[in-house]
């Protein structure tokens, strides 16, 4: 059975997305980050043939252009922990993989790694420097709530996951750092290197009444 790579996001919506990135730097260029992060993960995904990539939409029904090669599943409705489990419930004897969409660093080569860890461990995460984790990877053999009673959206979801894995070999993959403030955008960028700056995409793809006027050339007077 190849491995699934699933990329969980929601659809890139104004106002939506990115709520306290969007109170930093305001909705649009929120939006804007989010869809070229998302659109620059899948495309790098679908390129990789070592497994399938599927995109976990919320809401389910959202309408949505996909790169091609990428499968799509909706979330479904229940916190953040039910709605993983659902997604990794659809591949219960295979190995597969969440990840975030908003972490401008994660590519092929992370979920390459992950799947390759599942040959020694139950379960593989990419911890996220504030407490959380930016991706998981379960095998067959997996707990049968591996989300309950986790504090999500704070320093110890990581922590209250890994409480539901005791007695199963767990593998750690490099720590990243996702987007969720103004001042995490530099950091991120550098660690990413090759997708292209969100500022250089938020500036071509400007609306035309988000564009400073294009200023006029002054008459010269006369010689």
């Amino acid at each position: 059975m190849k491995n699934s790579a699933i990329v969980f996001a929601r659809a890139p919506r104004l106002g939506a997305v990115k709520r306290r990135l969007a109170r930093e730097i305001g909705d649009r260029a929120a939006l804007r980050f989010h869809a070229a992060t998302l659109t620059g993960l899948l495309r790098a995904l679908a390129a990789e043939r070592r497994f399938r990539t599927i995109l976990a939409l919320t809401p389910d029904r959202a309408r949505i252009r996909l790169p091609r090669g990428v499968a799509r599943i909706g979330q479904g409705p229940g916190d953040l922990g039910q709605r993983m489990a659902r997604a990794l419930g659809r591949f219960p004897h295979g190995r597969a993989a969440i990840v975030g969409c908003d972490i401008p660093a994660a590519g092929p080569a992370d979920l390459i790694a992950a799947f390759r860890a599942l040959g020694r461990s139950d379960a593989a995460f990419g911890p996220a420097a504030d407490g959380g984790y930016w991706l998981v990877a379960l095998g067959p053999r997996r707990p049968a709530h591996p989300f309950a009673r986790v504090r999500w959206s704070g320093p110890h979801a990581l922590e209250d996951t890994l409480a539901n894995f005791v007695g199963r070999r767990v593998a750690r993959l490099r720590v990243l750092r996702d987007v969720d403030r103004a001042a995490d955008l530099p950091v991120s960028l550098r660690d990413r290197g090759r997708y292209p700056a969100p500022a250089r995409c938020a500036s071509a793809n400007r609306s035309k009444s988000d564009r400073p006027p294009t200023p006029r050339p002054k008459a010269r007077s006369p010689a």
